[in-house]
């Protein structure tokens, strides 16, 4: 598909490698079709974005958001121009792209409330990193699920069996599979979607993860190794719904005595999760790395 003229100017930014393409509409009349955020997102014949982010004032499209204190709604959608419950390295990118940009006053340690369609969410300022309320979490599958430690089976390339599986909502949809070791991760084509059976009716991630036993620091904090497969993406860089899913499974698996802090490798970087009761929060960093005028502008 040929892009079209009248693009907004778009920035380019990342978080561990999951990386966006964001603009402003201040008068919310700016939203973008989906074959169009397909367009610019495509990494051969567009701009190339893991998703596109438009940020627009909370009391235009969500009155209920800008009355809990949030001053933007992150309009988030995935790659293919679908849209998505939440992202969590995007709402790190999205706060940062506030910040730089002049639309939102955040000092180091201060905390903005940022509209989204998971609810209203937390982001505070950590020097040029975030760390982001990710609200509340839950097994798909309920109580049963989490104490089995799965509920539905995943198959994909490079792997000789149908593993088990984990489903927990953040409120994206999440399937979490255990592996042995990091040369089978390593090993794992996933260039096409895993097979879950049975098949999410919307769709999920699919994490892929290797506990790494303890981490470093100053509070018992566990580690792990991920790749994923984002629905509507592809394979990317990282996931932070998709981090704290896997801290989750991983916790889960462990079972009493399980830390409640994570650090989770991706093939971009390190996440840090921290889990509390029934919520997750998301920290990393966010980095913006260019301006995008389109031709025709």
């Amino acid at each position: 598909m040929r892009l079209p003229t009248a693009l907004p100017t778009l920035t380019k930014g990342h978080g561990t490698g999951n990386d966006f393409l964001l603009y402003t509409d201040t008068d919310g009349t700016g939203e973008l079709a989906p074959e169009t955020v397909a367009a610019i997102a495509d990494r051969h014949t567009g701009f190339g974005a893991d998703g596109v982010i438009r940020a627009v004032p909370a009391e235009l499209t969500d009155p209920q958001a800008a009355e809990q204190g949030a001053q933007w709604f992150m309009d988030y959608r995935n790659g293919d121009g679908s849209v998505a419950e939440m992202c969590g390295n995007g709402i790190r990118v999205f706060t940062a792209y506030l910040r730089q940009s002049g639309l939102l006053d955040l000092a180091d340690g201060a905390t903005a409330q940022i509209g989204t369609r998971a609810g209203v969410l937390s982001v505070r300022r950590e020097g040029e990193e975030y760390a982001a309320d990710m609200g509340t979490w839950r097994a798909t599958g309920g109580p049963d699920a989490l104490a089995a430690g799965f509920d539905v089976s995943v198959v994909t390339e490079g792997l000789d069996e149908q593993r088990p599986g984990l489903r927990l909502e953040l409120p994206n949809p999440h399937t979490v599979v255990a592996l042995q070791d990091e040369a089978t991760l390593l090993d794992l084509n996933l260039s096409a979607p895993p097979r879950v059976d049975p098949q999410p009716e919307h769709g999920t991630n699919v994490e892929f993860v290797v506990p790494l036993g303890d981490a470093e620091g100053d509070v018992p904090t566990g580690a792990l190794r991920m790749r994923v497969h984002e629905r509507g993406v592809g394979e990317t860089l990282s996931c932070g719904t998709g981090a704290c899913a896997a801290a989750l499974a991983v916790r889960a698996w462990f079972g009493e005595g399980a830390p409640d802090h994570w650090q989770v490798q991706v093939p971009g970087g390190t996440l840090r999760v921290r889990v509390d009761g029934d919520r997750v929060e998301l920290a990393g960093p966010a980095e913006l790395v260019g301006v995008i005028t389109p031709l025709g502008q």
